[in-house]
């Protein structure tokens, strides 16, 4: 009986386990390619991780829908004929992404190129043996591969990692540079999600420093690739010099710790780096599912019986697995180390939180998060075992703040940038003064992208039908079925679970791209103030809102200079502060400080309304309120405003019913303190609904956000049920 090392019989292992995991999860996985097939990218994989994954691109619901919908051409990759001198990086990224499009920018090829730096091959030579193994650089000192490639400390040891172990553009074989592994100073493994974390010497074995070969920096953030993604494998199969499997493999699957893709025309390596089209690394490669013969011995590519000696890259494998790079991270946070390693460990965790995109921007252009979140680690840390193979559980707890800040953007406006100033004119569009070459794309600032992409949404949407209401109809009877009225509280428990459960996508707030250009225009194709009732093109909003991004951005900049080192607490009352002295001309029905701008409230656009930025400030946060005395009174375009008490001169009937929205899909998350909105204020609310009758925009609204969303306004379309509603239980 053939005698087999340590390392194939690990490597064994990680394979029968991927094998069943692939087989347990066949059915979810039919489901999804069926998806995939019948109804595109953007439903296959669940709503929340495609949201993240169009948000970390930099695109969003509106732009990736009308595409899905346009018919391809040969040319172009879809027939929107569209100006894309601005927002040509993100569409074409986005039609890329869609399988719409083969083509991409040239900076793909530098991209890859940098990545393959940081990747090499691992040689572990022991008495009587040896093997390789791949391995990629991700941080300044530090390299990952497989438990299976690395199991021990000592096995690391004994260990090397070479890079430049491939032939250079003439096709002669480059000098490798190599490096001894030196896990004395850092060594961490884990053998269920079978990865390895070393460290190396700062020097090769003739001198040269490792800074020299980069590092992939390693980041928690989700949205790095869905199902249906192809992803690129850069690797030095079976110890041969490095190769790369460029988008040859489809994500099929994505499971709590690993990810599945096919492997019809590539195979992976052990220790390589799997890498959406971002060049971010997505996860650490491993294993697999082979195939096997009806005796259910593994076969290999010519279908012969498989067996260890032919290596794993002789595999016939159904499926690759990696390991996701989130849940390594993750468990990487939980090891108790001090000293040297703990140090190490952390310069591992700042070298992936580079700056990336948070909502709707280009991935390589760093953005400001909206909100700053603190980060309590639920479960108590753990340590490692005895025998180094796994971890177990401690009984202390860590806290970590992660506040990813932008201050690469520096701004300058000719105009004074208070509210009245931004407030939008036709005749004089507000402009964005970028220095040159800060913070800008192919000569385009952060600001201006995004203009672009509005542009390119309002576009998209210019040749439909402004209100189906035949078909919108249907879509509210298939909506409701199954929702029965009769008894109030049953009626709005139901309403409830209905409105969460079908909210699908979640988009940020990014009222530039998803609000202006379809789903609050009017039918004089105009945005229409909710306060005022004055109507501006959507241009108009769209370009006033980018200088007011701009100007945010700049004023960030200078706070980041000023401040050296920022606590938690002054970054969250600047980020205040710039929202408040600049606001977008979109108003929250339902102020945002009453649910501590947190998403899905936040970019709900069942209760988002254009508003020239004046009224925004006029109205602040302060509640409704019905005065006796209103069409007499001394007021302003917006309504009436005192201590405590606001009346809108135009939009009651709307702003009543996405109050009311709020309160169904929101229960209990407004209205405990005395500024928000209290029971006393439901009648008035009532009374607005029945005195403002739904109109075609309302109902040209709710279709649109249903489109994006998923969810609907049951005021808007059964106005009706609100005698039949218990709102009151919304507040318990």
């Amino acid at each position: 009986m053939e005698q087999l090392s340590h390392v194939d019989k690990g490597f064994l292992e990680q394979m029968e386990d991927a094998g069943r995991r692939y087989a347990s999860r066949t059915g979810e996985r039919g489901g999804r390619m069926a998806a995939l097939e019948q109804q595109g990218i953007l439903y296959a994989d669940t709503p929340e991780r495609v949201s993240s994954r169009l948000n970390r691109l930099g695109v969003d619901w509106a732009m990736a829908t009308a595409i899905e919908r346009t018919p391809a051409t040969a040319t172009t990759g879809t027939s929107l004929d569209l100006d894309r001198e601005l927002v040509g990086t993100d569409l074409l990224m986005l039609e890329r992404f869609m399988g719409r499009n083969d083509l991409i920018g040239i900076d793909y090829l530098e991209g890859g190129f940098l990545a393959a730096r940081s990747i090499g091959r691992i040689t572990v030579r022991s008495p009587g043996s040896s093997h390789h193994g791949t391995g990629f650089l991700v941080s300044p000192s530090l390299l990952m591969t497989n438990n299976h490639v690395l199991g021990s400390a000592e096995e690391a040891a004994a260990g090397v990692i070479a890079f430049n172990f491939q032939a250079g553009l003439d096709g002669q074989p480059l000098v490798p540079v190599v490096f001894e592994l030196d896990p004395h100073r850092f060594f961490v493994t884990h053998r269920d999600l079978d990865f390895t974390v070393v460290a190396v010497a700062e020097h090769s074995q003739d001198g040269q420093p490792l800074a020299a070969f980069g590092r992939l920096p390693l980041k928690e953030a989700p949205g790095k690739a869905v199902i249906g993604e192809l992803v690129n494998i850069i690797q030095h199969p079976n110890g041969e010099p490095k190769q790369l499997a460029l988008r040859d493999n489809q994500i099929v699957d994505v499971l709590e710790d690993f990810v599945h893709y096919s492997a019809d025309t590539a195979r992976g390596s052990s220790g390589a780096p799997v890498f959406n089209d971002q060049w971010e690394v997505v996860a650490l490669h491993h294993a697999g599912a082979p195939r096997r013969d009806h005796d259910g011995n593994v076969l290999a590519v010519d279908g012969t019986r498989w067996h260890p000696s032919m290596g794993e890259h002789r595999v016939d494998w159904m499926a690759n697995e990696g390991v996701r790079v989130s849940r390594i991270l993750g468990t990487i946070q939980q090891f108790p180390l001090s000293g040297t390693a703990a140090a190490l460990r952390a310069e591992l965790f700042a070298s992936g939180s580079s700056l990336h995109p948070v909502e709707a921007s280009p991935p390589s252009v760093p953005t400001v998060p909206k909100v700053l979140t603190g980060r309590t680690n639920g479960a108590a840390p753990k340590s490692v075992t005895p025998d180094g193979s796994g971890v177990q559980h401690a009984t202390t707890g860590s806290v970590s703040w992660n506040v990813p800040l932008h201050i690469s953007v520096s701004v300058s406006l000719d105009a004074d940038t208070g509210a009245d100033a931004l407030r939008p004119r036709a005749e004089s569009p507000a402009t964005v003064t970028v220095p040159a070459g800060v913070g800008r794309i192919d000569g385009h600032s952060p600001a201006e992208r995004d203009l672009a992409a509005a542009l390119v949404n309002l576009a998209a949407f210019s040749d439909r039908p402004y209100y189906d209401e035949a078909a919108d109809l249907t879509a509210r009877d298939a909506y409701y079925a199954g929702i029965h009225v009769g008894n109030p509280t049953s009626l709005r428990l139901a309403l409830t679970e209905h409105l969460e459960s079908t909210h699908e996508r979640r988009p940020a707030y990014k009222p530039m791209r998803l609000l202006y250009p379809w789903v609050d225009l009017h039918p004089d194709e105009k945005l229409h103030g909710i306060y005022s009732g004055t109507g501006f093109t959507p241009q108009e909003l769209m370009e006033a809102d980018a200088a007011v991004e701009a100007a945010r951005i700049g004023r960030w900049q200078e706070f980041m200079l000023h401040e050296s080192a920022p606590g938690p607490e002054a970054v969250e009352a600047e980020l205040d502060l710039l929202e408040a002295s600049l606001p977008f001309n979109c108003e929250h029905v339902v102020p945002q400080s009453w649910f501590a701008k947190k998403e899905p409230m936040r970019g709900d656009l069942h209760h988002l309304f254009a508003c020239e930025s004046t009224c925004n400030s006029f109205r602040g946060n302060i509640p409704y309120f019905d005065f006796p005395d209103f069409d007499e009174a001394v007021r302003h375009d917006c309504g009436r405003r005192d201590p405590g008490k606001f009346e809108p001169s135009e939009g009651k009937g709307p702003v009543a019913r996405a109050t009311l929205y709020f309160l169904l899909r929101y229960p209990g998350r407004i209205g405990d303190e005395a500024r928000e909105l209290q029971r006393s204020g439901l009648e008035m609310l009532l009374n607005w609904h029945r005195d403002h009758p739904v109109d075609v925009y309302e109902q040209h609204r709710n279709a649109a956000i249903a489109e994006m969303q998923g969810n609907r306004n049951p005021l808007i379309d059964h106005p009706e049920w609100a005698e039949e509603i218990d709102f009151a239980g919304a507040w318990t």
